[in-house]
């Protein structure tokens, strides 16, 4: 079922494989100018982050953010490629997978930001990459059945 920004913004858990698309049929492979246009705004990416809007005298939008691949050798990643979309966005969105029930995930939260550092398979191994990969505020959160999703504070400046 294809969504809204707002839908997935509310709806989908961290952790969430989502596709994204213009909902324009792929160009055939000879045209490699139209298709590499096509393939930047059509994909799949990881949701990995969740910032809630502003108001005040410098308003913005609620986003979250899709991780879409590292980039590296040697097992030592150089780039971490992500694309933020604000909840206006007008491409269609899909969850394509939710995280299983029983899986971890590694979160920090702060300042309406809620941030996916790592999505383990159990808590061993979320304990293990933990105690490799340190961030002093992180959480270590086991994924629910059902997954209850709760979208982060709105901030805002009281007048």
């Amino acid at each position: 079922m294809k969504m809204s920004a707002q839908h997935i913004f509310d709806t989908a858990p961290l952790g969430s494989l989502i596709t994204f698309s213009t909902g324009e049929p792929r160009p055939p492979e000879r045209f490699t100018r139209i298709l590499r246009a096509w393939n930047e705004q059509n994909g799949m990416g990881r949701l990995v982050e969740k910032v809630a809007g502003r108001d005040g005298a410098y308003p913005s939008p609620a986003t979250f953010a899709l991780h879409l691949g590292n980039y590296g050798s040697q097992g030592i990643i150089v780039m971490k490629v992500r694309r933020i979309y604000t909840i206006t966005s007008q491409l269609r969105f899909e969850v394509a997978e939710k995280p299983r029930t029983g899986m971890v995930r590694i979160l920090s939260r702060r300042d309406g930001r809620e941030e996916l550092h790592h999505l383990a398979p159990d808590l061993a191994a979320a304990e293990a990459w933990s105690a490799e990969h340190r961030y002093h505020d992180a959480v270590i959160e086991e994924v629910l059945d059902p997954d209850m999703v709760l979208p982060p504070v709105r901030l805002g400046r009281v007048a």
